[in-house]
């Protein structure tokens, strides 16, 4: 009897961690959005948190602008940069895994790369003559830096689907394109979510660079911060930023296993 206790004591002990783990994360998360929500709306209820990390008679707060309307605007150019990319990171991805385009391959990787072969401050500096300063530069740089993760991702998904489904869909009498829209970007749907959680990661700390081109980002914050020796701005806009990705990151990685099972369900896997 006492072994049989013992027994379930220690299934019990690790039925409770299995639901600690599951859980306090997403408990972490909720608070962290909870959080992050609430300084947005009403930074000013923080004060007295952040008053002791900066001067006498500084602002503990930003106050040249609204956190609430530069976070959105932040967020705006990020959703614009990775739309751009995902798109034709995913048209280039789809055209070199054709017959006809096979022969692109090197070259599409060589443009994808552009944008990690350059730094985003050296994109910004020769984007600015050309097109101005505010947030263009910043797009055309966090549309290049975030074509890599989305390209690569969608190619190792198109190239490594399962054989015999794509040999019962052609069996099946598909034409190329309907295998292509039924069956190959469904399968591949996952991996290419993975590529574009990446990118948008990516392009949130980099975005905080376009405040140096007279962009509407987090960065403006961070700046303000470093010109006047203000931590408590420094804090602000670089713990929004990481709040985003951190939320972000894993609502996308959310996202991306629940489009997985699909996958797997519908592949018979």
């Amino acid at each position: 009897m006492s072994g049989g206790l013992a027994i379930g004591g220690r299934g019990s002990v690790q039925a409770s961690r299995g639901l600690v783990r599951i859980w306090l994360p997403r408990l972490l998360r909720a608070l962290l959005l909870v959080v992050l929500v609430s300084f947005l709306l009403s930074p000013q209820s923080f004060e007295p948190l952040l008053k002791p990390l900066v001067q006498p008679n500084a602002p503990a707060i930003y106050n040249q602008g609204s956190l609430l309307t530069i976070t959105l605007l932040h967020l705006r150019t990020v959703a614009i940069a990775t739309v751009a990319a995902t798109v034709v990171a995913v048209l280039l991805a789809i055209l070199v895994t054709r017959p006809f385009g096979a022969e692109f391959l090197p070259l599409s990787r060589s443009v994808v790369n552009v944008g990690q072969t350059f730094p985003p401050v050296a994109v910004l500096a020769l984007a600015v003559p050309a097109v101005g300063f505010g947030e263009k530069p910043t797009l055309i740089a966090l549309f290049l830096y975030g074509l890599l993760p989305i390209f690569e991702n969608t190619l190792t998904a198109l190239t490594q689907l399962p054989r015999p489904v794509m040999e019962a869909a052609k069996g099946s009498g598909m034409t190329p394109l309907q295998r292509l829209t039924k069956v190959e970007l469904p399968l591949s749907l996952p991996v290419i979510v993975g590529g574009i959680r990446l990118s948008v990661v990516i392009s949130l700390a980099t975005a905080t660079i376009g405040s140096t081109v007279a962009a509407k980002t987090l960065g403006e914050v961070i700046i303000a911060g470093l010109q006047s020796n203000n931590l408590a701005f420094v804090l602000q806009g670089g713990l929004i930023v990481g709040a985003l990705a951190v939320l972000i990151y894993d609502g996308l990685g959310a996202v991306e296993t629940v489009l997985a099972r699909r996958a797997g369900l519908s592949s018979g896997r």
